[in-house]
């Protein structure tokens, strides 16, 4: 079962870089974490199912942006946005849902944590375990 874990939203102001240029962005909050997505790379994402950058946001009088904190793109089935945090997992959310948010219709869309699947244990023979071979 997958678990809540944040919303992205529309912001009205945009973010500068390091450079000091200013950006259209939207705003991921992510398990009390705030990151942002380039509206442009967002639109390429969305369209061309290509990997863009997740930045760290910071308010100081401004917002900035930060490092790349993670990866985003469109899922295989063309329904969500797959959001993958270096270090922290990964998310996801519904691509229809970010539609009505870039379109104005709506003001945020939930972010969902995708639950990590067990790593696959290899079952290694016990010392005075018997084996037995068989030809094929």
């Amino acid at each position: 079962m997958m678990e809540k874990a944040g919303y992205l939203q529309r912001t009205r102001s945009g973010a500068l870089d390091s450079e000091g240029v200013v950006h259209d962005i939207v705003e991921l909050h992510i398990l009390g974490n705030r990151y942002a997505i380039r509206k442009p790379d967002l639109a390429k994402a969305v369209s061309g199912r290509m990997y863009v950058q997740v930045e760290e946001l910071t308010r100081n009088w401004n917002e900035y942006l930060g490092l790349t904190r993670g990866l985003a793109h469109v899922s295989v089935s063309g329904k969500a946005l797959n959001i993958d945090l270096f270090e922290t997992g990964n998310f996801t959310l519904s691509l229809a849902m970010l539609r009505a948010v870039i379109y104005g219709k709506e003001r945020s869309v939930p972010i969902v944590k995708i639950p990590e699947t067990p790593a696959v244990k290899i079952r290694r023979a016990a010392e005075d375990q018997q084996k037995i071979s068989a030809v094929v």
